[in-house]
């Protein structure tokens, strides 16, 4: 009996924003939990699936049915069962119309007897988690409009388990959003239009459709329609996509018919564009979807009504939801100015006083990795003679002195902090450290680095730090000073090969001793700094996992140390890059 971890029940789909498809194609069945006086557990899996009618020859196509658990948070505070379950489904409903089996992956051992299967697990964590996959396809003999009905209970040592159940129906609409030849090498500025066309290759009509558009901070449409609902901010798993757009288009949208809207929509990239990504997809709009819609944050537009006219003439659940979006990556000639700024602090031996340190992101670009989900920059942090760090911020992680993997997060010479995927234009990305003064060297200083995240060693290629994207590289770097006699603090900045350039001190701290109070490796975590404002990333404990990454070499209070790597260079990122 296995233990199922936790798992979001909606995937990213590839190269995409996490769980944008399953989002629009229909939100999740949850069963009502009873009330008990153990935890309650939930059963959960889709509304409904589609199934392509059983084929005149060859093999029937199968469709996937994820069923989850959902061990949510009681009082406020997530906890893990662990205890043993059973969930059991009922496949009489669906006997002559469809069949099904197990597929490979899922969290708990299945087996399926007749019109009985049976899933046993052990534990569950916080959140959602997979149960298990059921691969359905269209009975021999089956026709179209046939439908039924699967259900499941369950039980578990000391929980609730609620009941749950799926429709499954043959045949439905198909709708096919066409890719759109839109140009991806952009200036700021730019306008083009966006003629969405989608297909319905389904075996009945849709009878109105859901179109959303989602797109990064970069984009923007001149065009708001008030039949479209507008959300600014996170467009799921945290990333800040910048607006989503959900427009209800009524009509009966025909099998075999292509569909286009009857005045393109204008696509702009705006003067914060660099890397964006743009996601425009197709649903039928079937009851229940308007819960998604209508939420806090959420602004009607109001222009002109968007509308869809037939373009070609060759109803439920979509047969393939897999093929109702398409996504498209710009470029645009733009760039982003990240400015490191460090702090100066003053305390006697065996005081510990705290710096705070970062840089911040002067635009007027805004810069994410929403396809790679990768980091944007690493800060590169070395720690000044005589001190020892005693706190550390969550987004970062003690190496040694060379870049390498180091057990113990806190005394280490020198640390390394990623940001996220994103970060807006404007942004700050703060970082609070708490050092220990082992012994006063007047003036000691540590270079604190903005850079690109990957670096690699090789033997061929020269090292280069610098961020593609960042035109002022003579800014990335300032110091952090300890117990200074002439007051410079952390201004100063130089760039790779010596060039020196303007940096910027950050905000001063803590001149005096803080008593070690708060220079522990626990405390608050790193929040959203990197997606606009003004965030600290606070002290926090636990060791993180080494990445590979090998940093950059810097010698304390050497800022011309860039020059010194040789034998490092920066991998090449999954999306385009300009210098």
């Amino acid at each position: 009996m296995r233990t199922i971890s936790p798992r979001a029940a909606l995937r990213r789909a590839a190269g995409g924003f996490a769980a944008i498809g399953l989002l629009a194609a229909g939100s999740l069945a949850l069963g009502t939990p009873a009330q008990a006086a153990g935890p309650e557990l939930v059963i959960g899996g889709p509304v409904g699936t589609a199934l392509h009618p059983h084929p005149a020859s060859g093999s029937p196509r199968k469709s996937t049915v994820e069923i989850t658990v959902d061990n949510p948070s009681r009082n406020g505070e997530p906890r893990t069962f662990d205890g043993d379950f059973t969930v059991t489904f009922d496949l009489t409903g669906i006997a002559g119309i469809a069949d099904a089996a197990f597929g490979e992956t899922g969290g708990a051992d299945c087996e399926a007897t007749g019109p009985t299967a049976v899933c046993r697990g052990h534990g569950l964590g916080p959140g959602r988690s997979a149960l298990a996959e059921l691969d359905l396809s269209a009975a021999e003999g089956s026709r179209i409009g046939d439908s039924g009905t699967i259900r499941a209970t369950g039980k578990a040592d000391g929980a609730t388990l609620t009941a749950f159940s799926t429709e499954v129906v043959i045949g439905g609409p198909d709708l096919v959003m066409e890719r759109l030849p839109l140009k991806q090498n952009l200036k700021p500025g730019e306008t083009q239009p966006v003629p969405v066309t989608f297909t319905n290759n389904g075996t009945r009509a849709a009878d109105g459709v859901l179109l959303t558009l989602m797109y990064t901070r970069g984009l923007d449409f001149i065009e708001r329609y008030a039949n479209c609902e507008y959300s600014e901010g996170e467009a799921g798993r945290g990333f800040p996509a910048g607006t989503t757009a959900r427009c209800a288009v009524p009509g009966t949208y025909e099998a075999g018919a292509t569909y286009r809207l009857a005045v393109p929509l204008t696509l702009k990239a705006t003067e914060h564009a660099l890397y964006d990504t743009f996601v425009y997809r197709i649903d039928e709009d079937v009851p229940g979807r308007g819960a998604q819609r209508s939420a806090a944050g959420v602004t009607a537009g109001k222009g002109a009504a968007l509308t869809m006219k037939e373009a070609a003439t060759v109803r439920g659940v979509d047969l393939d939801p897999r093929d109702n979006r398409q996504e498209a990556d710009f470029a645009t000639a733009n760039s982003a100015d990240f400015v490191a700024y460090g702090a100066r602090a003053r305390g006697a031996a065996g005081e510990t006083v705290a710096a705070t340190i970062g840089f911040r992101n002067k635009g007027p670009a805004w810069v994410g990795h929403p396809g790679s989900g990768e980091p944007v920059a690493t800060v590169d942090f070395t720690v000044p003679e005589g001190a020892s760090v005693t706190g550390s911020p969550a987004a970062c992680r003690g190496v040694t002195a060379d870049g390498q993997y180091r057990e113990s997060r806190s005394g280490a010479p020198r640390y390394v902090c990623d940001t996220s995927m994103a970060v807006r234009d404007g942004a700050d990305f703060a970082l609070r450290f708490h050092l220990k003064i082992d012994k006063v060297v007047t003036g000691a200083s540590g270079a604190v680095t903005v850079r690109t995240p990957r670096l690699t060693e090789s033997p061929k290629l020269p090292f280069d730090p610098r961020l593609p994207f960042d035109p002022k590289p003579g800014n990335n770097t300032a110091l952090l000073v300890l117990n200074s006699d002439n007051g410079d603090g952390g201004a100063g900045s130089t760039a790779s090969g010596g060039a020196s350039g303007s940096g910027s001190a950050g905000p001063a701290t803590a001149g005096g001793s803080t008593g070690g109070s708060g220079a522990t490796s626990s405390g608050s975590t790193t929040s959203g700094a990197a997606t606009g404002g003004s965030t600290t990333a606070g002290s926090t404990g636990g060791a993180l996992a080494s990445t590979g990454t090998a940093a950059l070499p810097v010698a304390a209070g050497a800022a011309a140390a860039l020059a010194a790597g040789g034998v490092l260079y920066a991998t090449a990122r999954r999306r385009p890059q300009r210098g």
